[in-house]
């Protein structure tokens, strides 16, 4: 008897093996293995494995429904930086897991203190690494990222993310959390963990009406609920349905979307190939009108507005706007041309009308956007300012005849706001580039443009005259920052930066101090204040040089002048506060910013220094680009600073004779040849900085240990690992760097291109824009034999 007593516990012990879908200690995973593609759960329905990205060769380390065609992924490793190369492999040890690039670095690890016996796929869709006592060390199910399964929870210190976008598996810019009272629903300071205002919330008391307090997020295999500490299962939302599931014939997953939205999602078991993912349940209703903040671009980012229609948010372009990501609809959008306080605006004819039209669009708006409301106004009226107004982008017009104007970027906005409102759109009548092109214009048009800027010329001088020769005061309006440049006291910038107390930086000529301009709405606008302080001729050439600059253009990525004081001895400058300092703090400060953060910084500053080139009326050589001149906003966006050095070019001219302007480590060769120089020496210096932005390093280090001095200058380095094939050393430690090695590898050849000893050899910043867009491909540069020679 005691045989098949035996032999019917081992029959019992392989299906309970079998249905924990066990996975041994020493089993791995790889990318390229076909024939073992996946740890699967006991029925099939959950694979853990890899997962390609699109038509790429980077993959997710994933949680998926295998039995659906599009194998929906519901959990994937790493979040900050999910993708891995071609190549990778995940490995099961008596640790945990551990994930690999091709050259066994660790991208990823999900490890216990205690021994680890087996791992398992259960079919859940929770995977767990089990101790020899049966316990679980670890599981996916308490480290979601955007989805919720039936028999998941989510506790007071769980949250789930969104994606970036469909996609884009990096954590994205809406977050679900509890602030251990309810349950929230926010944007993000992407790509920072800061939350903005909530746009949704679960309020426990309220809901009760009992001073209690949110437990858990539950998902049981009847609905999804918030779980009190006082038992109480509070609904999210009015809207939400409280009919019971059917996790027989349907599966379901709970995801934050990547446009903001908390969908419980359906798909019927069993169906064919043609079924999609049903909507059983949602919140926010309305994603459109809930987000509120006055930070962020809501649903739709920047420039755009949405609609909801059939349930999802849908996202609108204006008329002269187009998608700043073709692939990406919910990315928000960008004008065709330049728009604003530009040297290419209302100046390049009389009449703004003519460069200018408005077109109408019936009940949209962008309600946190205003920056000037004009009362008892016909719509004409508020049309005509928002013509000549050259900050005015949009202009709204009420039924209580009120106008309101807003700048570029608008955010939050949204459609199907039935109040009567009708918004005009500035767009230009022609592209920028054909104002540009003279010689195309008729002869009679041309003395027409001619005599229309003798006659602007003569308007100036003469504005500039009465200005010098009439006291100085402070122009007086709703807000400090509503007009483009404005003619300050030096009391009361005195005043706005508490006798110059709290300095931000030091630039070529002055130190640069913290203020705050107060106005009869709004004591709080937050300004940098540049003082200029050497020797009369230098300080006033220095004034007069970042005047003409910077006061005439406008692009995203230029610090933007404010006003100026020209009082006596004083000079002194006025700018946007950038919250976030310099590059150089970023790059240099010890944390590395993440691989697409330095991306967007490197495009960011090459799409300013293009407009600089060859989109400005007056083209402008900086001839000082460097990290600590390239100041960062509070969304990260990287601006261009610091013209004092700046060389303002004739139309008709493309290079200068001056004396040598620049820092030392970014100066390009002919400077000491006393030769012309171009725009090419911003080139240059674009080319050595790409590189810091690549290695996160500077680009000529003094401290270098014992055996390291081949890294000493970077440009060197940089060509000797080219040359070698020895890419990655560049960024090494950077998994998500080495993930992008393609575009890794071809930034790196764009910046050999610009740092060429010969300028005529560089590219000019609007290839270089293509090479970084990949919209043309990029040579074998050649190699140069040092670059230190440049250096001193």
């Amino acid at each position: 008897m005691a045989v098949p007593s035996i032999f019917f516990i081992l029959l019992l012990l392989a299906p309970l093996d079998l249905a924990l879908g066990n996975v041994t200690l020493g089993s791995t995973l790889s990318t390229n293995d076909q024939t073992n593609p996946s740890w699967l759960s006991p029925s099939g329905e959950f694979a853990f494995g890899f997962r390609p990205i699109n038509n790429t060769n980077l993959f997710l380390l994933a949680i998926w429904f295998n039995n659906i065609p599009d194998k929906t992924i519901v959990w994937y490793a790493n979040m900050a930086s999910p993708t891995a190369p071609s190549g990778s492999h995940v490995h099961l040890t008596r640790t945990g897991l551990r994930l690999t690039n091709p050259q066994g670095q660790a991208l990823w690890t999900a490890t216990s203190q205690e021994d680890v016996s087996h791992g398992a796929m259960m079919d859940t869709g929770n995977f767990v690494l089990v101790s020899s006592s049966s316990s679980y060390l670890w599981q996916s199910f308490n480290n979601p990222t955007d989805t919720l399964l039936p028999n998941q929870t989510l506790g007071l210190n769980g949250n789930l993310s969104s994606r970036l976008t469909q996609t884009n598996y990096t954590k994205g810019k809406f977050e679900l959390y509890f602030d251990n009272t309810n349950l929230l629903l926010s944007q993000t300071g992407w790509p920072t963990e800061s939350r903005y205002t909530s746009y949704f919330n679960v309020e426990t008391s309220s809901a009760t009406n009992v001073n209690d307090s949110a437990l858990r997020l539950v998902f049981d295999r009847s609905d999804v609920y918030v779980e009190t500490k006082g038992g109480y299962h509070i609904p999210l939302g009015s809207a939400w349905s409280d009919s019971t599931l059917d996790v027989n014939r349907f599966y379901y997953r709970a995801t934050l979307d990547y446009y903001g939205v908390f969908t419980l999602y359906s798909y019927q078991k069993g169906s064919g190939s043609n079924q999609v993912w049903s909507i059983v349940d949602y919140v926010p209703e309305d994603i459109c009108g809930s987000i509120r903040s006055e930070y962020g671009g809501g649903a739709c980012g920047y420039n755009s507005y949405c609609l909801m229609e059939n349930q999802r948010p849908t996202c609108k372009c204006l008329d002269g706007y187009s998608l700043v990501d073709p692939n990406n609809l919910f990315g928000g959008c960008q004008p065709d041309v330049s728009l604003g306080c530009g040297a290419d605006d209302v100046e390049s004819k009389t009449n703004p009308e003519e460069v200018y039209e408005m077109k109408t669009l019936q009940n949209v708006d962008w309600p946190l956007g205003d920056y000037e409301r004009l009362y008892n106004y016909t719509q004409d009226e508020c049309q005509t300012s928002c013509w000549y107004d050259c900050n005015c982008a949009v202009a709204i017009f009420d039924n209580n005849a009120t106008c309101w104007k807003k700048r570029l970027p608008l955010s939050n906005g949204r459609g199907n706001v039935d109040r009567g409102q009708t918004a005009l759109i500035k767009t230009r009548i022609l592209p920028r580039s054909n104002l540009h092109q003279v010689e195309k214009i008729e002869p009679a048009l041309l003395g027409s443009l001619i005599g229309s800027l003798v006659t602007n010329t003569l308007l100036v001088a003469i504005v500039v005259m009465i200005i010098r020769s009439r006291p100085k005061k402070v122009v007086q309006v709703s807000s400090a920052l509503d007009i483009n440049l404005h003619s300050f006291t030096y009391e009361a910038l005195k005043e706005a930066t508490l006798e110059f107390s709290e300095e931000l930086g030091r630039g070529s000529f002055g130190i640069v101090y913290k203020g705050t301009l107060k106005s009869g709405t709004n004591n709080n606008n937050v300004v940098a204040v540049k003082r200029l302080d050497r020797l009369a001729q230098e300080r006033e050439k220095e004034f007069r040089t970042e005047l003409s600059a910077i006061g005439k253009t406008c692009h995203k990525n230029l610090v933007r002048l404010i006003g100026f004081c020209d009082e006596g001895v004083h000079r002194l400058l006025v700018y946007e506060f950038m919250s976030n300092g310099t590059l150089a703090d970023i790059l240099f400060g010890g944390l590395k910013p993440i691989w697409n953060l330095r991306v967007n910084f490197a495009l960011g500053i090459a799409r300013g220094l293009l407009y600089l080139h060859e989109e400005c009326d007056t083209p402008i050589i900086h001839c000082d680009i460097k990290p600590q001149n390239i100041l960062i906003d509070e969304h990260f966006i990287p601006k261009i600073s610091d013209f004092g050095l700046a060389k303002l070019l004739h139309s008709n001219q493309s290079r200068t004779h001056t004396m040598i302007r620049g820092t030392r480590g970014y100066v390009a060769p002919e400077w000491f040849k006393r030769v012309p120089v171009t725009s090419k020496v911003d080139v240059y210096s674009y080319g050595v900085m790409l590189l810091e932005i690549i290695c996160c390093r500077r680009n000529v280090m003094m401290d270098m240990d014992e055996g390291e001095e081949e890294k000493a200058v970077l440009i060197d380095w940089a060509c000797d690992c080219y040359a070698e094939g020895r890419i990655d050393i560049l960024v090494e430690n950077d998994q998500e760097a080495i993930a992008d090695i393609g575009r890794l590898k071809k930034w790196v050849m764009i910046a050999i291109w610009c740092v060429q000893e010969k300028h005529e050899a560089r590219p000019t910043m609007k290839t270089v824009m293509q090479m970084l867009e990949g919209l043309i491909e990029v040579p074998n540069p050649p190699l140069p034999s040092s670059f230190t020679s440049t250096l001193i």
